[in-house]
Formats: structure tokens, sequence, C-alpha cells
């Protein structure tokens, strides 16, 4: 399989050595996910997926003044009521777990308004870093409609329920340094500098060990749910497996070598 540049219908790819760029490219409508959006999503994270891909980070981005808007209700079709259920089920759920499960550390800079959906892609996100002007918005209750893609999940661990259920309810706006108030994202950027910050930070970890990252990740994720008892055991059993990697003896002898570790993500 060939790895290179490709422009899908909806965003496009880009490798940058090791780095894989995904820009959402749907910049009249808000970047909104549509039924494209999501087929080409998997696509893109189909081929990330891969072994022998380059890619050892993903950084998200978009073009023109909005990040996402979330779903697209131009593409509901023309069901009243319509199957939420199964839409969620078919493009949404696949979306928000497979980037939960990508092998690799996953960057996401958001350049302008994250509703909807699109603030769930965002909260799925290892890292999120966002411009000056960015916001983001809880904005489902605004057409009667509750959270989802993973948002009543991220959200209360990430900002706390009284916050969670505050932007919830009310469906107002969250500036980009209100979100990194709350913890939803880590540094806002001024506006021009935010793909040159986003691309910093992605070859920083794609030089770092992939295997190792996954492995935080997924203890992050299982910390809330652990008793502490239950995550010792989590970090015994990810650490003994760390502790056989490759990366673990080349960051070793490459500390006792006084010189930079060339890990490989095994």
């Amino acid at each position: 399989m060939s790895y290179s540049n490709r422009s899908l219908e909806t965003m496009k790819l880009e490798y940058d050595g090791t780095v894989a760029i995904v820009t959402l490219s749907r910049p009249d409508a808000m970047n909104a996910m549509n039924n494209q959006f999501f087929a080409d999503f998997q696509i893109i994270l189909s081929e990330l997926e891969q072994d022998e891909q380059p890619a050892r980070a993903l950084l998200i981005t978009a073009e023109g003044k909005g990040f996402c808007a979330g779903a697209d209700l131009k593409d509901q079709g023309g069901e009243m009521p319509p199957d939420f259920a199964q839409t969620l089920k078919k493009n949404y759920h696949p979306l928000i777990l497979g980037l939960k499960n990508l092998p690799i550390p996953t960057i996401v800079a958001v350049n302008g308004a994250a509703a909807g959906a699109g603030m769930s892609l965002v909260c799925a996100c290892d890292i999120a870093i966002a411009e000056k002007q960015a916001y983001f918005l809880q904005a489902f209750v605004n057409i009667a409609l509750i959270p989802d893609a993973g948002s009543t999940y991220f959200l209360p661990r990430m900002v706390g329920r009284a916050r969670a259920a505050s932007m919830m309810m009310f469906g107002e706006k969250l500036s980009a340094d209100q979100a990194v108030d709350y913890g939803i994202i880590s540094k806002v950027v001024e506006p021009g500098e935010l793909l040159t910050e986003g691309m910093v930070l992605a070859r920083k970890l794609a030089t770092m060990s992939t295997q190792a990252l996954f492995a935080i990740r997924k203890l992050l994720d299982s910390s809330e749910n652990n008793t502490l008892e239950q995550q010792l055991e989590c970090e015994a059993v990810a650490q003994q497996k760390a502790g056989h990697s490759g990366d673990f003896m080349e960051g070793v002898m490459a500390f006792l070598e006084k010189r930079v570790a060339n890990f490989k993500g095994k």
C-alpha cells in the first residue's frame, strides 16, 4: 500500500515526515459532519492503523473560520423523526472510538468554532490547542437534543459535573481562554501561529515511544472509573508490558550513552 498525500471529498491527509496531518476541508459548511465526512475519516483511520504506515503522530486541523460545526443537519434526509440512534451507532461511535484506539498520539488544533459533535471530536484527542478566537459550544440543547458523540462521557471528566451541566443545559459559547481554565484544551495561541504550534507538538510526540504514549492514554481513560487498587493493578500490567519493549531497552541505552533515544514504537 502506498502512503502518500491524498485529497478526499471532505478532508485532506498529508504526511510531513512522521506526522500525519488531517485537514477538514468543508469550509463553506463550517466543516460540518455529513455522511461523506464519516466515510472519509474512516478511510484515514484505517490507513493510520497500519503498522507499516510512516506516521507516529496525528495532527487534526481545519480550513476556514470554523473547526467543526458538528452534525450537518442538511444531511439528515427527509425522515421525521430521524433515527438518531442508528446514525450515532453507524457514524459517530466508530469515529470517536477509532480516535481513542489509534495507536499513535493525537493532537487537535482548533482554528474556530467547535460545536456539538465537533467539540466531541476535540475531546477525543490526546492534546488540544486553539487559536484565540476559537470557541466551544455544546449546541445540542438549542435544538432540543441531548449531547452525544461522547460529550456526556468526556466533559464531566474534564471539567467536573457542575461545569459540564452548565455548558450542556445552557448551550452557551465557551471562549478559548475559558477552555484552558476548564481543562478542555492545554494552550491558546495567537492567530496565524496555530499550525506551527501544532506541528511543534506533533513532531515532539512523534519522536517518543508511541507504545508508551498509547498506554498512558489508556491509563488516563481508565483512572476515572477505577478504585486506587484497580488503577495500581492496571499500572503494574502496563509497566510490565512497557518494560519488555524494545523502546524501553533503547531508552535505557540512550540514557547510559548520553544520546537521544531512537524510539520505534515497539
